[in-house]
């Protein structure tokens, strides 16, 4: 699974060559910009409601590995009144707290799944998103405790509609909650595997093959990266945005060190075997991240 953010990044380019534009300009470009726009909009839509992976897909898969709920990969909420002071970081949480949700939902955190919902809604409303985290949205939340499913579905339409929402608003902000999302996936993908136990297996292998689909779902988002990256460099530069450029340039070195070892994997080869330093400088460079946006 691949996080696809190409569309997403044609429109944000579109939207700064816009800005760039002024009032001017002929009939035929107005004509051209609106049905570019429009093109857009209908990219963005499928790109939500097709390709993007929802909050819930990653953390599920972690679930499935069978490793138990860790309370500690989660980013509490009790920094939530430091990030309201700060758009960027407000922006880059809603993502963070989105994934948690997710995390949570998976392992029948019903009830505090519920609360990050709130958190979420919270950043939302100092945001100005006005879609998805709405009074009926919170209603039909907390009238599905207890129901995994049902809690899961919601909680990713309630993201799905605001990611929607920001197609038409700040470029920036957008881009801010689509990278502290992906972040905060990795994080918990890579922490899972960190943390995993070693005493319960007396062959290594054996834990190896238990952790092998996850460790090529990290492998695959190579590609995201480079995406995440495009994205970042076409949006307004501030301290934030200039930080997680600097940092994902690194990640993205992380991955072409990575290079022959997808090639193998690409190949099917069927001795192919992963030990806790294949993801090593990855998961250094994740976790130097996700601190830096939580903090």
């Amino acid at each position: 699974m691949k996080l696809k953010l190409n569309a997403l990044v044609v429109f944000l380019s579109t939207l700064f060559i816009l800005s760039s534009c002024g009032s001017g300009g002929d009939k035929d470009k107005s004509k051209a910009f609106e049905e570019a726009g429009k093109t857009l909009e209908e990219e963005i839509t499928h790109l939500v409601s097709e390709d993007f992976p929802k909050p819930s897909e990653i953390p599920y898969l972690v679930m499935q590995t069978g490793a138990e709920y860790n309370q500690s990969l989660i980013n509490s909420r009790d920094g939530i009144d430091s990030y309201l002071a700060q758009p960027d970081k407000s922006a880059l949480n809603l993502g963070v707290y989105a994934a948690d949700m997710g995390y949570l939902a998976s392992y029948d955190k019903t009830q505090e799944s519920i609360e990050y919902f709130h958190a979420c809604k919270r950043l939302a409303d100092e945001l100005g998103i006005i879609q998805g985290f709405d009074p009926d949205m919170v209603k039909r939340v907390e009238g599905n405790i207890g129901n995994r499913d049902s809690l899961t579905s919601i909680l990713d339409k309630a993201v799905d509609q605001a990611a929607l929402y920001m197609k038409g608003q700040n470029s920036k902000t957008g881009a801010l909650i689509i990278t502290g999302s992906f972040v905060e996936s990795l994080y918990l993908a890579t922490g899972i595997i960190k943390t995993y136990p070693k005493s319960a297996f007396a062959d290594a292998r054996q834990r190896s093959q238990i952790l092998t689909p996850l460790t090529k779902l990290i492998l695959d988002q190579s590609t995201s990266v480079n995406e995440v990256l495009d994205m970042l460099n076409k949006v307004d530069k501030t301290e934030a945005v200039n930080a997680l450029i600097k940092d994902f340039t690194t990640l993205k070195e992380s991955y072409s060190g990575l290079n022959d070892l997808k090639a193998k994997i690409a190949k099917g080869d069927p001795n192919l075997t992963f030990s806790d330093e294949t993801l090593a400088g990855v998961t250094k460079t994740i976790e130097k991240i996700r601190g830096d946006i939580v903090k």
